[in-house]
């Protein structure tokens, strides 16, 4: 059975990350978009991963163009609109599907792990998947709420 630690995902630079570099940490992971309703929760994500990574925390955001066509730039673009409007220095990804046929194996374990209200099929931009210091998915929470707002179940997981 794969663990969370099993996979590797490119970076914005293009350089193969492995998802073992975060084991022992607590994961905060996300489907991003530049041009969605839900962007403004950068800051509110880059907020949480300032304050509790030197606890062990990180944010991890992949970008996806999924829904609604709203992350179409390439790497570049996508790493300065994060940098210019959000000042995010959490570990961002290389663009993936989240769904379909083509999904990252990632949010394939990610989904099996956490159902949503509606399915498996991450619905939107900003679905955010909370991962413990040994690698269990242990929250699935919708784009509505926002990071500011899981603040007490990170910490309890610190």
């Amino acid at each position: 059975m794969s663990k969370i630690y099993d996979f590797t995902a490119n970076s914005l630079a293009g350089d193969p990350v492995a998802l073992k570099r975060f084991e022992g940490q607590v994961l905060l992971i996300v489907n991003t978009a530049s041009a969605c309703g839900f962007t403004p929760q950068y800051k509110g994500l880059q907020e949480l991963h300032q304050k509790l990574s030197p606890r062990g925390f990180a944010v991890l955001g992949f970008p996806c163009n999924q829904f609604g066509a709203q992350e179409p730039g390439d790497a570049k673009q996508i790493s300065q609109f994060c940098e210019t409007n959000y000042a995010v220095t959490f570990p961002m990804f290389a663009k993936i599907d989240v769904n379909g046929s083509h999904a990252h194996p990632l949010y394939e374990y990610l989904k099996r792990e956490k159902s949503g209200l509606l399915g498996s099929s991450i619905k939107w931009n900003f679905t955010k998947f909370l991962v413990d210091r040994a690698g269990k998915v242990v929250g699935r929470y919708a784009p509505t709420v926002r990071p500011e707002n899981l603040t007490k179940e990170i910490e309890a997981l610190l």
